[in-house]
């Protein structure tokens, strides 16, 4: 197991810099898609986020887009300014790891509720894997940030 695993250490050695940066843009990229995507906001939106109980519908549907584009956008710079700005760079990802975390909880709650832990339309489902993603993905920035 040792030789297997010494030259997985040395095949991966050249580009493990990069591992981070796999993450980093994949959860970067699908939130600010996410929000993205939901500009200009409709009407549509608006009214489905009132339907559901989310108060002051309108104000929430833009916070929800440009919290998402922000925050996907956040992580990204938060890693580019590690070396220049450690500590602002270090501060960007966490906030930004944090807003994704708990933009990602109402989600779940709000627009996936029906993909409940232990109940809900889809039986015992734990949530969608990209959702669940997302949530511990952004969490973990939240708690590591650049370290």
């Amino acid at each position: 197991m040792e030789k297997i695993n010494n030259i997985l250490d040395r095949v991966a050695s050249p580009i493990t810099g990069l591992a981070d940066w796999l993450l980093r843009l994949g959860l970067g990229i699908a939130f600010f898609l996410h929000g993205y995507g939901k500009l200009p906001i409709s009407e549509g939106f608006v009214g489905w986020l009132g339907s559901n109980g989310v108060p002051m519908a309108g104000v929430t549907a833009y916070l929800v887009a440009w919290g998402e584009i922000l925050a996907g956008l956040g992580i990204i710079i938060g890693a580019l300014l590690a070396r220049s700005m450690a500590d602002l760079g270090h501060f960007i990802t966490r906030i930004s790891g944090g807003a994704i975390g708990v933009i990602m909880i109402f989600a779940l709650l709000i627009a996936h509720s029906d993909w409940g832990i232990f109940f809900g339309e889809r039986g015992s489902v734990l949530f969608a894997s990209e959702q669940l993603f997302l949530l511990l993905l952004g969490t973990f920035y939240a708690i590591k940030g650049n370290h």
